[in-house]
């Protein structure tokens, strides 16, 4: 998680115009690091919140609400590369220090359907965003 979150900061940095969408309904790099960094975020709340509370029913993060209400592609890359890294440190801080109970904990999680998942399971699904997120990120900037 934190490899994938410091290549998210290598392309925001390097790359030419990580504004750019390819195309219509497609984000741009900024928005899909945007994007990351709030997944990231969320998660770490979502696991915390399971730790205190027995099977807490999370509220989905309003994805596509985001994009436009926190004007993913206006904020400025070098800031959205450092908090990106700074997210999965967060997240990853709190999921180096669980234990094998911490890591069963139970959450209704809603996207894109309500189910009963676990911490671990959220976990995988953070990794997932970043590993898939920035797969497209290095597509379009191909």
């Amino acid at each position: 998680m934190r490899a994938g979150a410091d290549d998210f900061a290598v392309v925001l940095r390097s790359a030419a115009d990580v504004r750019r969408r390819p195309g219509d309904g497609v984000w741009s790099p900024l928005e899909y690091s945007s994007h990351v960094r709030d997944v990231l975020l969320s998660q770490r709340e979502r696991v915390l919140l399971a730790q205190r509370v027995d099977t807490p029913d999370c509220v989905p993060m309003g994805v596509d609400d985001r994009v436009e209400r926190e004007g993913y592609n206006e904020q400025e890359p070098e800031a959205v590369a450092r908090q990106i890294t700074d997210a999965a440190l967060l997240l990853a801080t709190v999921l180096d220090r669980l234990d094998d109970a911490g890591w069963q904990r139970r959450l209704i999680y809603n996207y894109p359907a309500s189910a009963e998942r676990s911490v671990r399971w959220v976990a995988m699904h953070a990794l997932h965003e970043v590993r898939h997120h920035l797969m497209d990120v290095r597509r379009q900037l191909a």
